[in-house]
């Protein structure tokens, strides 16, 4: 049990740290060098690890270098929007084997399934396998994800998807495990691995861009809810807090969040103070150039507005913005945030911007890919979950 227990430390250390040196694994795994020797010995011989060149130094003899084996196992990760689905193939140890962007029909007739499938295998066959091969597939939607029915709902712009057991008809027509995902849900994720959040139990993250959503973690889980509509926050009702008169008629209620910071919503908000601009983004960027500080606040306060309810639910200990109009206004725009919040709510969370570059989505859902092929193949389980759940926390994937 204790050899099973080193085994699992060292491959854990090498996925997460890449090639090292046998005195550098020794000093992270915490045993002797004869003991570290004999794991390194074992493991090449069961194929679990290679040699994986040469560490150069400034003095002495090149030190051997050693890496955990890729070709254990290979995942495929999926960003689906309306109008393009990102895909990517990755081995075991992350490294990046093929990427692949392609338009797939999302209207309602499309054979949605089979273009999927189609393309899935043009993007293994680019990496050099066929589709068997593939461990698991994740595939990041914008839509709640109903885990008792596999049904996507919240989902209009992407019709075809609609109205079956995704992941079973999937998974059952290409003959692979295939999952889906919130698509906000996975930058939460990628955020745990490689952002702000790393290290963190408890975040809220806040979308804004086209759309709006969101993701609540809790001790290091995703709370997805019962019927996957957790951190569904575009339907929260909230008082529209703002000082200009938009032209919108909301209910005595208060209107929808995602109606009051969507970009149509803040376009029209920017137009009510004088700006006039095509997207949310936009009209961000053109406000914090020219100093149009009543926009900037009116806008705050409808953000803050909306996550002072999560903030007065879970107390969390960070709030995160991302998507478009929240990099648009960047650290500035997320401490007007918090100021506002900070008038609403007791806890003085900290609000910051995301800090993950690229498809965020698709990252989160490789880094979800990863870590389920890894608790199959090396028994490594990210952090509390069970192996049934979706994984949290991964190791970054390594463009070759």
């Amino acid at each position: 049990m204790l050899r099973e227990i080193n085994d699992r430390a060292a491959i854990d250390v090498l996925l997460r740290e890449g090639p090292l040196t046998r005195s550098e694994l020794e000093v992270a795994i915490g045993l002797s060098k004869p003991a570290t020797a004999q794991l390194l010995t074992r493991l090449e011989q069961e194929d679990v690890v290679g040699k994986a060149g040469l560490r150069s130094g400034a003095r002495g003899p090149r030190a051997q270098r050693w890496a955990v084996n890729g070709a254990l196992g290979y995942v495929a990760a999926v960003d689906l929007t309306p109008r393009i689905a990102d895909f990517v193939v990755a081995d075991i140890a992350g490294a990046v084997l093929a990427e692949y962007q392609v338009p797939l029909p999302v209207h309602q007739g499309a054979d949605v399934v089979g273009t999927f499938g189609e393309a899935l295998g043009h993007v293994a066959s680019a990496a050099g396998l066929s589709l068997p091969e593939l461990a698991n597939v994740v595939i990041g939607a914008q839509g709640a994800f109903d885990p008792r029915t596999g049904l996507l709902s919240s989902a209009p712009h992407i019709p075809g998807w609609l109205g079956f057991d995704v992941p079973a008809r999937l998974s059952e027509e290409l003959g692979i495990e295939v999952t889906i995902e919130n698509d906000v849900n996975l930058v939460a994720v990628e955020e745990m691995s490689e952002g702000k959040a790393v290290g963190l139990d408890d975040f809220v993250l806040v979308w804004l861009s086209e759309g709006v959503g969101g993701a609540v973690v809790i001790g290091r889980r995703l709370l997805r809810g019962t019927t996957g509509g957790g951190g569904e926050i575009d339907w929260m009702r909230v008082p529209d807090p703002v000082s200009v008169d938009t032209g919108d008629q909301w209910p005595e209620a208060g209107a929808r969040f995602g109606n009051l910071v969507d970009s149509p919503a803040v376009v029209r908000l920017a137009a009510a103070h004088g700006l006039t601009a095509e997207t949310a983004w936009d009209a961000v960027a053109l406000a914090r150039r020219d100093g149009a500080d009543g926009f900037l606040d009116d806008l705050a306060r409808r953000v803050a507005g909306g996550v002072a309810n999560l903030v007065a639910v879970a107390d969390p200990q960070l709030v995160l913005l991302c998507g478009d109009t929240s990099r648009a206004g960047g650290e500035e725009f997320a401490a007007r945030v918090a100021g506002r919040l900070h008038e609403l709510v007791l806890p003085r969370t900290p609000v910051t911007v995301a800090s993950v570059q690229g498809n965020a989505v698709r990252a989160g859902a490789l880094q979800s890919a990863l870590a389920t092929a890894r608790a199959d193949v090396f028994g490594l389980v990210a952090d509390g979950l069970a192996t049934s759940e979706l994984p949290l926390t991964a190791v970054p994937a390594r463009t070759v």
